[in-house]
């Protein structure tokens, strides 16, 4: 006979996933990481437009 495969209470329920320190970015250049994410997107999806399909 099989042992019992019950799962108990993960510890780590109630803590969220951290960022490694060395991931982080300081507050003040959050703002110009997005705008820069977001120009890259503007400039995939300008580029897709122009592109003919095939």
């Amino acid at each position: 006979m099989g042992r019992d495969n019950k799962q108990g209470k993960s510890k780590n329920k109630a803590s969220l996933p951290q960022t490694p320190a060395n991931q982080k970015i300081a507050p003040s250049q959050a703002r110009e990481e997005v705008a820069k994410e977001l120009a890259e997107l503007e400039k995939l999806t300008t580029h897709n437009r122009n592109q003919p399909k095939k």
